[in-house]
């Protein structure tokens, strides 16, 4: 599976951004999909998931209700909507997929996209 993340910016406390992450590859349909990011010097964190074949989402506690998660099967591709941007948000952002079971662990992913960078001003 090949994955091409992007939508990352610049944004004000309080903004908004869509980050997308374009899937490509044999049988990625099967796999679960999730957002992770990484502050500079801290470990990446897992923030969101979701599987093409099951419309149920998850989310970590720091962004349950301002982030949304979703695919667009037609575009082979998985969105991350966010909103009421905080400083502490500031990060860069990356889409994973794996086979099988949704997780939130780092390691349990295959597949990684570049990464796309994500600001927010205070």
């Amino acid at each position: 599976v090949q994955l091409q993340a992007s939508g990352g910016g610049l944004v004000q406390t309080g903004g908004s951004l869509r980050l997308s992450c374009a899937a490509s590859g044999r049988d990625f349909s099967s796999h679960a999909m999730g957002w992770f990011r990484q502050a500079p010097g801290r470990e990446r964190e897992w923030v969101a998931g979701i599987k093409w074949t099951d419309p149920v989402t998850y989310y970590a506690h720091f962004v349950k209700g301002r982030f949304t998660i979703s695919t667009d099967s037609a575009k082979n591709t998985v969105y991350l909507e966010m909103n009421s941007l905080k400083p502490e948000d500031t990060a860069v952002y990356y889409c994973g997929a794996k086979r099988g079971v949704l997780t939130s662990t780092p390691s349990d992913y295959a597949s990684w996209g570049q990464g796309t960078q994500v600001t927010v001003s205070s």
